[in-house]
């Protein structure tokens, strides 16, 4: 696996030391097109060969619920753990979120069958070429449109054109959200709150046809690792919940069932000082010649003034760049961070630098950034702890 070939990195670390998802055949971009290709929808596209076609497909994805994580919490979780063998058609190893690993560009990568540079959806927060603002890919802040934003259309709805039972189960919430639209659309959305209502209702889905793909999702074990962070008492009780559903839907499946488990990202938490929490709104020498900071801690865009991106680079390199893969975008673009090509309308949303946290420390913005810097846990790099999740099976 690409991503577990670690080793020795030179001073600054070079962009193509960083490990790189596994784009293609591999990542969570991969799941659906594989699934779909199963149930014999076209355009599908058998990626993950190691996963057998069935009729009926449900993916639960658990928001936060990183590889390592769970493999460091036996006892808090013993269904899922006894299904770590089952991982990834039975191999026992895990797949790759993709870059950057949060929840916007991963829920897109999932949902369209796309690596990120391909949908668009590039960070957290993105710079707009055509308005000059930063974009809030998961609040969707400002308003823009979706369809334009994002126009591939979604597994979903390839599948549900093709006859296939298609349902997505979720918070209400997320019913109406820009999100949902580009991401996840496609069939019958159904709103549930509780945890268990959706698990119940997603066998169900699964038994109202002969051939079904049903989608659902659990975000409160990311809230508990972003608030508290991934050792704590709050985070391992939400994973306990999360293995109690999982064990609840498993009983509940109709024949010719596969369920995979997967997550969006992994977590790793952060020491608050100055070591490892890089301030870039008190650092003069981070700020000179940016116009724009995007991204999250862990994963920066950073949009240089015009004239200053090769000054820019330079600058965080030289600062950073013992702990930060930091690449021009062009470099990042080359190496292979967001898939292996860049659509024309994306290229402007990435940043004219990234850097990317290789060491335990993130690039914090306080006064602009108050909520997300206070954050315990965090994610967004290419590091294992970040990278690697699990895509548990259970057949029937």
């Amino acid at each position: 696996m690409t991503l577990t070939t670690w080793g020795d990195h030179p001073e600054p670390l070079a962009v193509d030391s960083a490990p790189l998802p596994e784009y293609g055949t591999g990542s969570l971009a991969d799941l659906l097109p594989t699934l779909a290709a199963g149930m014999g929808v076209p355009g599908g596209t058998v990626a993950i060969s190691e996963l057998a076609p069935a009729d009926r497909a449900c993916v639960f994805l658990v928001d936060g619920l990183g590889w390592e994580q769970l493999k460091a919490h036996p006892d808090e979780a013993p269904f899922l753990t006894s299904l770590l063998a089952s991982s990834r058609g039975g191999t026992g190893r895990p797949i790759t979120a993709g870059y950057p690993s949060t929840t916007a560009t991963s829920l897109a990568s999932v949902g369209t069958g796309l690596p990120p540079g391909a949908h668009g959806l590039p960070g957290y927060t993105a710079r707009n070429p055509e308005t000059g603002e930063l974009m809030n890919q998961l609040r969707w802040q400002p308003w823009t449109d979706p369809h334009a934003w994002q126009p591939y259309p979604t597994v979903f709805q390839l599948a549900d054109a093709a006859g296939v039972h298609t349902a997505q189960v979720s918070s209400p919430a997320f019913e109406h959200t820009p999100l949902t639209k580009v991401a996840l659309s496609g069939g019958t959305f159904l709103g549930r709150l509780t945890g268990e209502d959706r698990m119940d209702l997603a066998a169900e889905r699964l038994a109202a046809g002969d051939r079904s793909l049903v989608y659902t999702y659990y975000s409160e074990l990311d809230g508990s690792g972003h608030r508290f962070g991934v050792d704590s008492d709050a985070w391992r009780g939400q994973l306990m919940c999360v293995d109690r559903l999982v064990q609840r839907l498993a009983e509940q499946l109709p024949p010719r069932t596969a369920l995979y488990v997967t997550a969006d990202h992994g977590m790793i938490d952060i020491p608050f000082d100055e070591q490892h929490r890089i301030d870039f709104d008190e650092d003069w020498e981070l700020r000179a010649g940016v116009a724009l900071l995007g991204g999250e801690g862990r994963a920066r865009h950073v949009y240089a003034v015009p004239g200053a991106a090769g000054d820019v680079l330079a600058c965080w390199r030289e600062v950073l760049g013992e702990q930060f893969w930091v690449a021009s975008r062009d470099e990042a673009i080359e190496a292979g961070w967001f898939g292996p090509h860049i659509d024309e309308r994306v290229y402007g949303r990435i940043g004219d630098v990234l850097a990317a946290a290789r060491d335990d420390v993130l690039i914090i913005a306080s006064e602009r950034e108050p909520r997300e810097s206070a954050m315990v846990g965090n994610h967004g790099s290419l590091t294992p702890v970040e990278q690697l999740v699990p895509l548990l099976e259970i057949r029937t």
